[in-house]
């Protein structure tokens, strides 16, 4: 038998049996896909988002029905539309019977942050500091305008109100029965990881109930308080104040220190006790909101570093808008939910794996 009888061909790197060439590839198909999605991600960052920001309120929704459940236990459709009733019912009391005065409220509010912001850069210049007020007044717009594509897309008037339909049309089908949708995401998925997806979900869905629910505890606590306090000190726009400071209570971080330089501006319009007062009113609620309402509310399920939570915002602020600055804290709870889990899940394989050479 000759030479050439013995000698077996092996595919080389020019075939895609070749095992050099399908590893290479299956590298590059996972850079290309990921690069994809990032494309996507970046293309739909407006629906996206808007999707996410239904399901933070189809979860608000769902976790004021089970609550209402606890007292009233009717069907969960009734549940629902008590909820939704008394949402409408606050926003209108809110923003049409006080409508009038807090709008003349919010003229003088103007006028008196843009004369105290003059002061202050007068008194910087005084001090050394180059800083002029047209500075500190263009700030605010600065800001504004350098966040992402997003935020022109619903930055007018129009567009805001069309997303918010939007989303809250979105939100009620989905708090209508989550139940639904989460099996119709199953579906898509192979039968041995639907039990890994359910469990992440209920895990995502305890979380985010939890986490909303300190919002909107913190956010009436913080509005209620802050109102309550000023209006009992004298200070100026008490009530337009105490609505704004419950509103930017959402934003961890960021919205207590939006909230605390207007009351510190309006509260030192009034003299220096004014101001004075104000700004330990500020102190107060951020205190009690803090270190009583977050740790027993919200820091329990999510346990979410502040710096974390300032960093996602500062990101996704800048990539996506005033979007992404109102859903940065959900997503970063999301994603840690689905980290732990999953490392729970590896953990537990490693484990059975363990066993079963142990039991070999």
């Amino acid at each position: 038998m000759s030479d050439t009888q013995h000698h077996v061909e092996a595919p080389g790197p020019s075939e895609v049996r070749s095992p050099l060439v399908a590893h290479e590839l299956q590298r590059a198909g996972v850079w290309f896909a990921f690069a994809i999605v990032i494309g996507l991600i970046a293309l739909l960052a407006q629906p996206i988002l808007l999707v996410l920001g239904a399901l933070v309120l189809a979860t608000m929704m769902d976790g004021g029905a089970r609550l209402l459940n606890r007292i009233l236990p009717i069907a969960r459709g009734w549940r629902l539309t008590i909820v939704l009733l008394g949402a409408v019912a606050f926003m209108v009391w809110t923003f049409y019977l006080t409508g009038s005065s807090l709008m003349d409220q919010a003229q003088a509010m103007r006028t008196i942050v843009e004369a105290q912001v003059a002061r202050v850069g007068g008194w910087m210049q005084q001090m050394g500091v180059s800083t002029t007020p047209e500075d500190l007044k263009s700030l605010g717009s600065q800001a504004m305008s350098s966040m992402g594509r997003v935020t022109a897309a619903v930055g007018t008037a129009v567009g805001a109100i069309t997303s918010g339909v939007m989303m809250l049309v979105l939100a009620i089908f989905i708090a209508v029965d989550p139940k639904l949708y989460e099996r119709g995401v199953a579906w898509m998925l192979p039968m041995d990881k639907r039990s890994h997806f359910y469990a992440i979900a209920d895990k995502m869905g305890w979380t985010l109930r939890r986490l909303m629910a300190g919002r909107l505890i913190g956010m009436t606590v913080e509005g209620v308080g802050t109102w309550l306090l000023l209006w009992a000190g004298g200070v100026p726009m008490a009530g337009l104040l105490g609505i704004l400071t419950g509103l930017f209570a959402f934003l961890p971080n960021i919205g207590s220190i939006i909230s605390g330089v207007l009351i510190i501006l309006v509260g030192f319009s009034g003299g220096t006790n004014t101001g004075l007062y104000a700004f330990g009113v500020y102190l107060a609620v951020q205190l009690v909101d803090g270190y009583l309402i977050v740790p027993m509310v919200a820091k329990k399920a999510t346990d979410l570093a502040p710096a974390l939570v300032l960093a996602a915002q500062i990101l996704f602020g800048a990539l996506f808008g005033i979007m992404g600055l109102f859903l940065a804290d959900p997503i970063v709870a999301m994603i840690k939910v689905y980290l732990e889990e999953r490392s729970k899940r590896l953990e537990e394989v490693r484990a059975r794996q363990v066993k079963d050479r142990l039991a070999v």
